[in-house]
């Protein structure tokens, strides 16, 4: 019950869809422009910069604000509340990605990792920041940056897990990895029309007009 609880949390926070709000804001639908996605990339490209960086941000603190209201509801009622925290990132991705109010037409999640990721562990968005800066600078592709740091993500996620970094009960490990796995799997799956323009030649460049 208390994952469902946790989940909910999430996708109520996640609802809270910065990318089209902000659009209508400005009298768009940004769902009918760009790629007719709903993240602060779409919005990037097609309002500009300040767009993108208010949605990013938008986007990230509801994921920060969904794990921090867990962990202070389950902090003391609880041996695993790395776990709960988790899944409340889940829901919020599957708010921000799954929107019911848009036909759960919405974002890819990766400003929503970028929140469960610094929420959960500092050290993994610190590595993660480099890796997508660096991918961008030396690519211009966002999308490929954002397929990678969601791997780093998964993948520092079991590094420090082993560690015991995290506030995880030894028998709901396991439980802890594939919650992160599914995260990483989402967000790889939102960005399979990008891998194919990747592999095909044919994806978009910061700062390219769009083919």
């Amino acid at each position: 019950m208390e994952r469902l609880i946790c989940v909910a949390i999430g996708y109520a926070f996640g609802l809270i869809q910065s990318g089209y709000l902000y659009g209508r804001i400005n009298h768009i639908d940004i769902r009918q422009h760009g790629s007719g996605n709903a993240g602060s990339t779409n919005v990037l490209r097609v309002m500009g910069t300040k767009a993108g960086a208010v949605v990013f941000l938008g986007d990230f603190f509801k994921a920060v604000a969904a794990i921090c209201l867990v962990r202070v509801l389950f902090a003391s009622g609880s041996d695993s509340v790395d776990l709960l925290a988790l899944y409340a990132g889940l829901g919020v991705t599957l708010g921000h990605n799954f929107p019911f109010y848009l036909r759960f037409k919405g974002g890819k999640g990766i400003a929503c990792m970028a929140g469960i990721m610094t929420a959960m562990d500092f050290r993994i968005t610190l590595t993660c920041f480099v890796v997508f800066a660096v991918v961008v600078a030396v690519t211009r592709y966002v999308s490929l940056g954002s397929i990678l740091v969601s791997i780093t993500f998964f993948a520092e996620l079991i590094i420090f897990g082993r560690m015991g970094s995290y506030r995880v009960a030894a028998l709901s490990l396991p439980e802890f990895y594939i919650l992160g796995g599914v995260l990483m799997g989402m967000a790889v799956w939102r960005h399979r029309a990008n891998i194919g323009r990747l592999l095909s030649g044919t994806e978009n460049k910061l700062g390219a007009s769009k083919k």
